[in-house]
């Protein structure tokens, strides 16, 4: 890596430490050039991607990643290196097939989302109506009775999050908006910045006051070309099939191991990403980079040999994408020791440049922060912003715990994300590398100030699966 991109990563976490601890400069000097000296998280991010491969929740992948990651931290010759048991959702896709068949006859390029039902065998054909929004979809009526519903929004690259938050509800809660109305099916345009005719898939459920309809996605040029023909007049009719099945809920579990501190039975800073992955492609961005660089962060500070004031924590959460129960039972598991965390945080946007934090605490919390990076805030090429976390970590609200997301260049990460093009060939070693070591400082500075951050009001996510991805920034 280019001695200036060291450089300039270690001046804008590094220069002059204020919280009247012993002087860090030396010890985050090594901590960035340790971290940036090898391909360590890339290696660890190659073998999960294209050895062990997808991971969605109940599949042979994700319970190999839980083994073969906990082996990894336990050569790496961490304390506590442990499993603990989470139940899981066990959805499989099965066949899926769609067809434009009036007015004229084209394949569709179409894939369920997470959760959805299957179509009878011979699968689901009718005129389609097209709503950009619910508001959009009721005042329609009537004329939903007996339609497939496609949701027509597009997500753009001209916003921190392209649009995604905005329309991400549409996925999740479209096909329950539609069945009240009458309709027999739902398909949502991909939420993706640059689908090159690839569907993107993602977590959708039903509500429980409303009949189940198969709900599938289909990719934008075809959103499109739907629309052209519906403008022009004609009725459009759509066929798919879907060939999904819920099964019972699969044994998993989150992956634990600690820099043990060196204040005994003291407190905890917590760093985690998540292990789970769409089964339509190999996770690389969503989310094996960040399991990469908590685990490279790990073994990164162990080999430095210093010990921390606090227990510095990795843990790779189970189940984000279609339940967030590795999440929800890792707060559950320790909601004894909530007080002891004193931080979260995630990475889970990606491997692109890192851009810097999102910081949920108390009053005082961003300040804190940068009085330990000064300067930080406000930069043009790494700042803190006030807001943000992360779904894994986000049950910790419940205790008041302090969330802080690590922010990364999230230029094209709607191109691929929940694609079959997330694969490893989307992440530069380099960069990876420059978040490994801005996690890994962040962690060790926390550890090792004298204060910790001031707590936010404790908060209780009532959703019942993962809520939208973090902005990406």
């Amino acid at each position: 890596m280019s001695g200036s991109r060291v450089a300039t990563l270690f001046t804008v976490l590094a220069a002059g430490l204020s919280l009247g601890c012993p002087p860090q400069d030396t010890r985050t000097r090594e901590i960035v050039e340790r971290a940036t000296a090898g391909r360590g998280a890339y290696a660890t991010l190659a073998h999960l991607t294209d050895r062990i491969g997808p991971r969605l929740s109940g599949s042979d992948g994700l319970e190999k990643a839980v083994a073969w990651t906990k082996g990894e931290l336990e050569t790496a010759g961490l304390d506590g290196v442990h499993t603990e048991k989470v139940m899981v959702p066990h959805w499989i896709r099965g066949v899926e097939t769609g067809r434009l068949v009036a007015p004229v006859d084209r394949p569709l390029a179409l894939t369920a989302l997470g959760g959805s039902i299957a179509t009878p065998p011979g699968g689901i054909e009718a005129e389609v109506i097209e709503a950009s929004s619910f508001d959009e979809l009721k005042a329609a009526g009537d004329r939903v009775k007996g339609k497939i519903v496609l949701y027509n929004k597009p997500i753009l690259p001209n916003s921190e999050d392209h649009g995604y938050g905005s329309a991400v509800k549409l996925r999740t809660e479209g096909a329950s908006e539609a069945a009240r109305l009458g309709g027999v099916g739902s398909m949502v345009r991909s939420l993706g910045t640059a689908s090159f005719r690839i569907p993107h898939t993602g977590a959708m459920r039903y509500k429980d006051d409303a009949p189940k309809v198969p709900a599938a996605a289909i990719s934008a040029e075809d959103a499109e070309l739907v629309h052209r023909l519906i403008s022009s007049g004609e009725p459009v009719r759509v066929r798919f099939t879907l060939g999904c099945e819920t099964l019972p809920d699969a044994e998993s579990a989150n992956v634990v191991a600690d820099l043990r501190g060196r204040e005994p039975g003291g407190e905890i800073v917590l760093i985690g990403a998540h292990l789970d992955s769409w089964d339509l492609a190999t996770g690389a961005i969503d989310d094996g980079a960040g399991v990469a660089i908590v685990m490279e962060s790990m073994r990164v500070l162990k080999s430095l040999g210093a010990v921390p004031r606090r227990t510095i924590r990795a843990v790779l959460f189970t189940n984000e994408e279609n339940g967030l129960k590795g999440g929800k039972g890792y707060a559950a598991d320790h909601q004894g020791d909530w007080a002891r965390h004193v931080a979260a945080i995630e990475s889970d946007s990606g491997g692109g440049r890192p851009k810097g934090f999102t910081v949920k605490a108390g009053e005082g919390g961003v300040e804190m922060i940068e009085r330990l990076f000064p300067g930080l805030s406000g930069s043009p090429d790494f700042d803190i912003k006030k807001g943000g976390g992360g779904a894994d970590i986000g049950p910790l609200l419940a205790g008041g715990v302090p969330q802080i997301g690590l922010r990364q260049d999230g230029t094209h990460y709607f191109d691929w994300h929940h694609s079959p093009a997330d694969t490893l060939d989307k992440i530069d070693p380099e960069e990876l590398s420059l978040n490994v070591a801005a996690m890994a400082a962040l962690a060790w500075e926390l550890a090792e100030a004298p204060g910790t951050l001031p707590r936010p009001a404790p908060e209780v996510d009532a959703e019942e699966t993962a809520p939208a991805k973090p902005a990406v920034k």
